[in-house]
């Protein structure tokens, strides 16, 4: 699809088109047409602006986190902070703009459904990122990246997201090397009214403790625990 498809969807268009075709362009793309084009000057692939789009995102999500949420201290601030700048997040801002469609990707990723790639896909929201700071500055970044933070934002907040385990691999998984765990602890009651207990551990450490009629709901409830101690989530009333 043509470029201006996609300006017109982010509403914005760019003054210097190089940086936003850099955006869209994959290295597998560049390393195959380097291959077939000995000799030539070497494409860019969008690495070099992901790299800046990662702290883009992060700045303009801290500010925003900063000014919004006044009275959360920093430790709950970075956590809200990484499930929004997180890879599921941009794969899911990716999608909303239809960013597959227009990225240019070597024949290998192509046959491989590149562009449905959660990797490819949150990189290239990046690496978009940064194209736009470089071609118009940190304000039209803001005006464009926003309104997604803002309502990302809003659904924890208000606690539409209820998928616990999800927001909590999403915070953990930012430290590489952390092990997350959910271990079945107890079993009780007759078959037709079973109880579970499970544990949520962090590198062999209770950081939840959950029950539920299902293995998979005391997993959840295990999860939400652990938010709770984290400071994303506040304790229902009635909670044990």
């Amino acid at each position: 699809m043509p470029i201006s498809c996609l300006e017109e969807t982010i509403g914005y268009t760019f003054k210097n088109k190089q940086y936003i075709k850099e955006a869209l362009t994959h290295s597998s793309y560049a390393h195959e047409l380097r291959s077939r084009n000995t000799g030539t000057a070497p494409i860019a692939c969008n690495e070099r602006l992901e790299f800046l789009g990662d702290s883009v995102l992060s700045i303009i999500t801290s500010e925003y986190l900063f000014e919004t949420f006044r009275s959360q201290p920093e430790g709950t601030l970075t956590k809200i902070r990484a499930i929004l700048v997180c890879e599921d997040a941009c794969y899911k801002f990716a999608s909303d703009i239809r960013l597959g469609d227009y990225l240019m990707l070597g024949h290998g990723e192509e046959m491989n459904r590149g562009r449905e790639r959660k990797s490819i896909l949150a990189d290239a929201f990046e690496a978009l990122l940064a194209a736009i700071y470089l071609d118009a500055g940190k304000e039209e970044t803001m005006r464009f990246l926003l309104p997604y933070v803002k309502k990302e934002a809003a659904g924890l907040k208000n606690g539409h997201s209820k998928d616990y385990k999800t927001l909590l691999q999403q915070i953990i998984q930012q430290k590489p090397g952390e092990l997350l765990e959910y271990v079945l602890i107890g079993e009780s009651g007759p078959d037709h009214r079973k109880s579970f207990e499970t544990e949520a551990r962090l590198n062999s450490n209770v950081i939840g403790r959950g029950k539920g009629s299902s293995k998979r709901e005391s997993e959840q409830m295990a999860a939400y625990q652990a938010l709770i101690l984290f400071g994303v989530e506040k304790e229902e009333d009635g909670e044990n």
